[in-house]
């Protein structure tokens, strides 16, 4: 699907048209969007995407995929655009479920996933507590979260944290991120995207702005960065640890942008030791924090080099 024309505004900015067919899927007490290309029967690759975005974050990717014989299933996480806007929900466990439930609902035994940023976050927590559901994982700018929450890496992530941080405010950074006024999602993108890149044009920051302002999505956004920071010190968060501290015995490729400003690309490479499976490390050049959408043609190619070599 080609990019919307510059400055322009999609009538539904969740079931947008193109080589895919929307459906809602219900999973774990909620209902679910997804975009699917690709017959039911191939192997199901669910695509995970991340802050402040949606589906569509996954254009590039849906029709490449079914092209290369595959089941893409780009789905909208719990809160975001044509997914349920639950009151609770939004702490890693119950989203772990969430894809996990996704993928049971879709008729498959199991999936691979590909998450991104939060997606990302997602994707290793469900291949952690929900292991017969995942076949193999890649990650996109997404250490560990063990790996990413250690003194040392909170102190190199200084853009991601303070994001974090910021986002613990009542309210206010929810208002803002709804506002397309503000220009918070446009400055989010650009900010973490490489200096000078492409990333994001008009089109895509109005599709963005335009999903995420659908009240309550912003609102349910944050309570993700909410419970992460708030968990830190809680039960639930050291239970969480918990899950996460077995080794991912699944296949998994980490891909990071060489000028993602906001995570060390580094930081990928010491999420091996989290792996007990068989561990690949791409660090594409040129892009930051958005590799599928700075340089869809490169990660795609990647991308669909790793999952043929599952099969082979």
């Amino acid at each position: 699907m080609a990019d919307l024309p510059a400055g322009s505004r999609p009538l539904d900015p969740v079931e947008i048209p193109g080589p895919w067919q929307h459906r809602h899927v219900a999973a774990n007490g909620a209902r679910f969007h997804v975009a699917q290309a690709g017959p039911d029967t191939a192997r199901a690759v669910v695509l995970l995407h991340g802050f402040p975005e949606s589906w569509w974050a996954w254009r590039h990717q849906l029709p490449a995929l079914a092209e290369a014989g595959f089941r893409a299933v780009a789905m909208d996480l719990r809160g975001y655009g044509g997914s349920d806007t639950t009151p609770r929900g939004y702490d890693a466990v119950t989203l772990a479920q969430d894809v996990s439930g996704v993928v049971k609902a879709l008729g498959a035994r199991d999936a691979v996933l590909v998450g991104h940023g939060w997606g990302g976050y997602v994707g290793w927590a469900t291949a952690a507590l929900h292991a017969a559901q995942v076949a193999a994982l890649c990650v996109v700018s997404a250490p560990h979260p063990l790996t990413l929450l250690r003194p040392g890496a909170v102190l190199r992530s200084w853009p991601a944290v303070r994001h974090l941080l910021a986002a613990q405010l009542p309210m206010l950074p929810e208002r803002r991120l709804a506002d397309p006024v503000s220009g918070r999602v446009r400055d989010q993108l650009r900010s973490w995207a490489a200096p000078g890149s492409a990333f994001p044009d008009e089109s895509a920051v109005a599709t963005y702005q335009a999903t995420i302002g659908r009240w309550p999505s912003s609102h349910c956004a944050l309570e993700y960065h909410r419970w992460l920071f708030r968990s830190r010190t809680r039960s639930d968060g050291r239970r969480f640890d918990a899950g996460l501290r077995v080794p991912v015995r699944q296949p998994v490729c980490c891909v990071a942008g060489a000028e993602d400003r906001a995570v060390p690309p580094d930081l990928v490479s010491r999420s091996a030791a989290r792996v007990s499976g068989r561990f690949t490390e791409h660090r594409l050049p040129g892009v930051g924090h958005y590799p599928h959408e700075e340089d869809p043609e490169a990660f795609t190619a990647l991308l669909l080099g790793w999952l043929r070599s599952l099969s082979g």
